[in-house]
């Protein structure tokens, strides 16, 4: 006697969805996707002060990596490699500022002479800007003043550098630990990664991933840096040609700005422009720094960069 089979259980067919329930099913995954990209948001936005020095050091830190990677290859430990590389940056730091305190300290003792200057020169627009302050009296009594009173609080600058002191200081030592650990640990950090992978092939592809990365990454940042290199000489050299004072700082200055997408280049300009009021006699003289700087910056934004990072 055979024995008897238990019975399947029914199938159940639910009806298809409506447009409306595929609408509302829809718009609940978007609420859900918004929601989550608003929470990250915020939360990037309140730990600002512990992200960007970190995110900066491993910026630095893959840029600087292949320094390290030589010094290990001689039977140097991880641990002094990275303090290596953490003393060869503030070098860096301190070739650099040493180089432009002088200069950067004589231009900023000109600059109520630049301002002056400045204001001999606006003189020419004093009709035009009249205009505009009729104008904007005639809507203000057209409008009303609203009774709104502004109050500024005018703290001292020895208050603000004293409230400021602490979080400068407690972020660039956030910087330096964070790129020392970085360095000193990213083949540790890289292994445990790996172990988290269940598969051979899955931990091969994410091998690669990290190489290609740190390669590319380091790779990028190198050419970015000797692009600008080259265009603080081309600034140095157009500025001196000009017949510009302190051409090296000029060059110095537009090779550190242009790290600084769009802001770097705007900020260089004005800069050149209002240094351009103390060395000639019209306004339309004083306009020719910048538009020297804006042309070579142009060269290296719409050809050289392309070009570099496009085989990078």
């Amino acid at each position: 006697m055979q024995p008897r089979l238990p019975k399947k259980p029914p199938i159940l067919r639910l009806p298809p969805k409506s447009n409306i329930d595929l609408m509302i099913s829809k718009a609940a995954e978007l609420a859900a996707i918004a929601v989550g990209i608003v929470a990250v948001v915020f939360a990037l936005d309140a730990a600002e002060f512990v992200l960007a020095p970190v995110t900066t050091a491993i910026v630095i830190g893959l840029m600087l990596g292949p320094v390290a990677t030589r010094l290990e290859r001689h039977g140097v430990p991880a641990t002094v490699s990275a303090g290596a590389v953490v003393i060869l940056f503030l070098v860096i730091l301190a070739v650099a500022a040493t180089a432009l305190a002088a200069p950067l300290g004589t231009w900023m003792n000109r600059a109520p002479q630049i301002w002056q200057e400045l204001q001999i020169h606006l003189s020419q627009l004093r009709e035009p800007l009249g205009t505009l302050q009729d104008i904007r009296d005639q809507l203000r009594t057209a409008v009303g003043d609203g009774g709104v009173t502004v109050s500024v609080d005018e703290s001292s600058t020895v208050e603000s550098v004293a409230t400021l002191a602490p979080a400068i200081i407690g972020q660039v030592l956030l910087f330096l630990a964070s790129l020392y650990f970085f360095v000193a640990t990213r083949y540790q950090t890289r292994h445990s990664i790996l172990q988290v992978c269940v598969s051979r092939k899955l931990r091969w592809r994410v091998a690669h991933i990290f190489r290609d990365v740190e390669r590319s990454v380091s790779r990028y940042l190198l050419s970015i840096s000797i692009i600008n290199v080259g265009l603080g000489f081309a600034v140095s050299i157009a500025m001196l040609a000009i017949g510009m004072p302190s051409p090296a700082l000029w060059g110095a200055l537009a090779g550190l700005l242009n790290f600084v997408v769009y802001l770097g280049p705007a900020v260089m300009a004005v800069i050149l422009f209002a240094v351009g009021l103390t060395q000639f006699d019209t306004l339309g003289g004083s306009l020719l720094p910048p538009l020297v700087y804006l042309a070579i910056n142009l060269v290296e934004a719409q050809f050289v960069t392309p070009h570099v990072i496009g085989r990078a």
